[in-house]
């Protein structure tokens, strides 16, 4: 098994006798030991996206070892950074050089359209058809990025809680009541109250530096203002509008106007991806927004943070009544050309059961949680393991789409084009820019003719 150009980047899980932790204890179903039995003996390839938590990737490669001792194959699983920003690129060599692992997991609303557009995905959907058959429905915003021209390229493997985090003893000091729905003005605001550089208290815990974390919500913030990178069908570039505008006006505010200076971590201009994480942990921020790996390190290092985490979902904006926050899912993806699809595909098929997915949440509660209606249902820990729980359920099962007052739909059908603009941080660099002086409404026209570069370079002419 050729390693690629990606490396193996540290874990290995091969069916060579040795017991597995006893994190992972979870039984490989009957049915698919049966559907192994030809299979025994043979190898392949697994390629895992890095989560947040080692405990929680620990756990994984528990579960993967324990079915390959089960099935008496032999699994390598190696690790990627999916920030790194040029992953696509790199994968995507692998799978034309022929040396891709067979299996990959990724976040479907980032890569998955470019994946399928570069050719690099086998179809499917007969497993998912099965799965859905024995565990039900799959979360919602999954059908919408897994599944192109009628047939899925990405079976669901976990959803990843995404949320607002405030700090409710600050705010309780203040004589602030916590909400479950903020504008993102209210939001700005109260973040100001409860800052007090003296104290080393910043309320507000968020970078526009190239990072996920600030595409996340650079790109929420313009979606309930009422813009947004391309047209519902993903395939016109549509940023340059007043709705981009006004927002961006909003959020350069705060890294330029004097007043807001006090609710500002030092150095946030430079953060990267872990960084809100940190000072978070650190107890410095009074609010940040993230996937649930923040609140999942907190709970499971048993930080007093916390216990003093008032969690919510996106803020509200103009445009908007409600949040249009939808979480994401991982997705498993069996590349073109794999040695050994068919041991993937039921590897993938035992991943996402309760008994392999428990070990993983409970390292990284609320960060990987089940992307199957009946899995939630299937272990106490899924309904009952922390109070964010149920809010997450209610998310990743929501109805779809979800609209806003001028017209768009959330999710947008996938888009190559758009995730391959979000990968090439043009947001964040747009937002740069107004933070060193541009006017909002020159950098959002700066930032639409790169994604029309971007679109057509994906195959989407404008």
């Amino acid at each position: 098994m050729g390693v690629g150009v990606l490396g193996a980047a540290g874990l290995a899980a091969c069916g060579d006798g040795s017991e597995p932790p006893p994190t992972a204890p979870a039984e490989v179903p009957k049915e698919l030991l049966d559907a192994a039995t030809a299979l025994k003996g043979s190898t392949m390839g697994v390629l895992s996206q890095k989560l947040y938590s080692t405990a929680a990737n620990e756990a994984l490669d528990a579960s993967i070892r324990k079915f390959a001792e089960a099935t008496g194959t032999t699994i390598e699983n190696s690790l990627v950074q999916a920030d790194a920003g040029d992953v696509v690129a790199k994968i995507d060599a692998e799978v034309k050089g022929g040396v891709a692992r067979d299996l990959a997991f990724m976040t479907d609303s980032r890569f998955i359209a470019q994946f399928h557009a570069l050719g690099d995905l086998e179809d499917v959907t007969e497993v998912v058809t099965a799965l859905t058959a024995k565990y039900g429905e799959p979360c919602a915003e999954a059908k919408n990025f897994c599944v192109f021209d009628g047939r899925w390229y990405a079976i669901p493997y976990h959803f990843i809680g995404i949320g607002s985090f405030l700090r409710k003893d600050w705010m309780q000091e203040k004589g602030i009541t916590p909400k479950d729905v903020y504008t993102w003005e209210e939001l700005r605001d109260v973040c100001l109250a409860i800052s007090d550089p003296g104290k080393r208290r910043f309320g507000w815990g968020m970078t526009i530096n190239r990072s996920g974390d600030a595409n996340g919500m650079i790109e929420a913030l313009i979606n309930s203002y009422g813009g947004a990178i391309a047209s519902n069908d993903g395939r016109k570039v549509t940023f340059d509008s007043p709705e981009t505008v006004r927002a961006v006006t909003f959020l350069g505010d705060i890294y330029t106007n004097p007043k807001f200076k006090p609710m500002l971590p030092p150095g946030v201009e430079s953060w990267t991806d872990t960084s809100n994480n940190e000072n978070w942990l650190a107890g410095v921020l009074g609010y940040t927004r993230n996937s649930f790996s923040v609140y999942a390190d907190s709970k499971t290092k048993k930080n007093p943070v916390y216990g003093n985490t008032h969690v919510f979902s996106d803020c509200i904006g103009p445009a908007t009544d409600s949040s249009l926050l939808l979480g994401q899912s991982q997705g498993f993806v069996v590349f073109k050309g794999a040695k050994n699809g068919a041991l993937a595909r039921l590897l993938a098929q035992y991943l996402i059961t309760a008994p392999a997915l428990v070990g993983v949440a409970k390292e990284a509660p609320g960060l990987a949680m089940p992307a199957w209606e009946e899995v939630w249902d299937a272990d106490p820990f899924f309904g009952g393991g922390d109070p964010a729980f149920p809010m997450l359920r209610t998310m990743s099962q929501q109805p779809l789409p979800l609209k806003t007052k001028n017209g768009l739909t959330f999710p947008q059908k996938a888009s190559a084009g758009q995730q391959a603009v979000v990968a090439a941080y043009v947001m964040t660099d747009m937002m740069q820019q107004v933070a060193q002086g541009a006017a909002p409404a020159q950098a959002v026209k700066d930032a639409h003719a790169k994604m029309v570069q971007i679109f057509s370079q994906q195959g989407l002419p404008q």
